[in-house]
């Protein structure tokens, strides 16, 4: 089913808005990526204007800043602890912007949107 990324056909009293314009193909939206935990899979979107995404389905593999320390590394995902975007998520283990997720080296938030970017970048946070 389509996801309609357009405003609402009725109004806060519940009377209807007047069209004044057609459904256009620029108005459809799509399916969340809702990434995974699991071996890397990233699948390629074709957007408006012919640009691409790299939609995160499944990552193990995030890239975790220590401010302290000034330095980056690679590491391997472990669980997701919390996720604000829904209590369901944290359960199911999807990654979104904004959840902690439990590392090789410690905790950290997640800073970068998977779904659109095709990867996971988080910042470390003190425990």
């Amino acid at each position: 089913m389509a996801v309609w990324q357009f405003r609402s056909k009725k109004k806060p009293s519940g009377s209807r808005y007047k069209n004044f314009s057609k459904k256009r193909k620029k108005s459809l939206g799509k399916q969340a990526g809702l990434t995974r935990i699991g071996l890397t899979k990233v699948k390629k979107i074709r957007t408006l204007g012919g640009n691409t995404k790299l939609r995160a389905l499944k990552q193990n593999i995030a890239y975790v800043t220590d401010k302290e320390k000034q330095e980056t590394f690679k590491t391997e995902i472990l669980d997701v602890e919390v996720n604000p975007s829904s209590r369901h998520y944290a359960r199911m283990n999807i990654i979104t912007k904004g959840a902690i997720i439990k590392t090789k080296k410690g905790k950290a938030k997640v800073t970068s949107r998977p779904g659109q970017n095709g990867i996971v970048q988080a910042v470390k946070i003190k425990e």
